[in-house]
């Protein structure tokens, strides 16, 4: 396998029962072997993507001393702004090559949350930016939901099963900017290899190129969707809960080749998190004599405390 495998979401939500088994066992299997997909036939328009990239672009644009405001102390990057080289990955020291933003859920009235979710910080120079921000965070939680449905079905658990936890779910829409490469960078990269943290992660902006998938025997691939696939990855808290069943691999954004390092590079993740009471336990439909359980029992927010720590974003 040199590219990860794609599904078509519209298999999922057809009416044939055949096509809907199709789109289960397809992608069960890639996240047991390789923890990624391409997926197309996603909720998010043409439109709205082109939007959402203008904006983003635009307030990347922005100058530092104007994006600095809007970086909140005491958010642990939760919201807002993080400036260049703050994340890293864990156990690495180096700073990633990228600055970001973080737009955060703004649940329904009816969510009944047990927590407070910090409220998202307003672009005053951008009048358009926390709009289109909220209406993409919308559609590929929409899309996230489906797929954890599927899953829920390879699994052998009732359809619904993560519904209630992921909708109002504690999830982060990140556009991502990695500027020009203007030096060495020293052992720095785009991004470090890392396993996500969530329970799956949406990739816009993939396709132009640098991610990378490690696969079990070693070697690193090319992540390398079509122009309107979302890369769609299996995050630690999924292969937390499923016992090791489905698979967080490790990737990563590598810098390019010299002669395109005055190039930068926009992505967009939205990384889904479910509400923090969750239970992380893992599940009894993935433990067996073969497959003993691996993990002691955790919520889901006492596992995003500890990792947010590991990886420099709380103290």
């Amino acid at each position: 396998m040199n590219n990860i495998p794609s599904v078509d979401l519209a298999d999922f939500l057809s009416d044939d029962p055949e096509r809907k088994q199709k789109f289960v066992n397809e992608i069960g299997k890639a996240y047991e072997e390789i923890g990624f997909v391409a997926l197309k036939n996603h909720f998010l328009s043409d439109n709205l993507v082109d939007e959402l990239y203008k904006e983003v672009k635009n307030f990347f644009a922005l100058p530092l001393e104007t994006k600095k405001k809007y970086e909140i102390e005491g958010l642990a990057g939760q919201r807002g702004y993080i400036s260049f080289g703050k994340e890293h990955a864990k156990g690495k020291k180096e700073g990633d090559l990228k600055e970001f933003w973080h737009f955060g859920q703004e649940p329904s009235e009816d969510a009944n949350l047990i927590e407070e979710y910090p409220e998202n910080v307003q672009v005053e120079e951008l009048q358009d930016f926390n709009h289109t921000g909220m209406e993409a965070y919308r559609m590929l939680e929409k899309t996230g939901i489906y797929v954890l449905r599927a899953l829920a079905l390879y699994i052998g658990l009732d359809e619904f099963y993560f519904d209630h936890w992921a909708s109002n779910g504690n999830s982060i829409l990140r556009p991502i900017h990695y500027p020009p490469i203007t030096e060495e960078p020293k052992g720095a990269e785009r991004a470090g290899a890392h396993g996500d943290i969530n329970l799956i992660t949406l990739l816009m902006g993939a396709s132009t190129g640098g991610l990378q998938v490690l696969r079990k025997d070693g070697q690193w691939i090319d992540a390398i969707p079509q122009e309107d696939e979302l890369v769609i990855n299996v995050g630690d808290m999924l292969e937390r809960h499923t016992n090791n069943k489905l698979r967080s691999t490790i990737h990563r954004v590598i810098n390019p080749p010299r002669e395109q390092w005055g190039s930068p590079r926009y992505s967009i993740p939205f990384f889904m998190h479910p509400r923090s009471e969750m239970p992380l336990n893992c599940l009894e439909e993935c433990i067996d004599d073969e497959n003993p359980k691996s993990y002691p029992d955790i919520t889901a927010g006492e596992f995003l405390h500890q990792r947010l720590v590991e990886i420099g974003l709380k103290k």
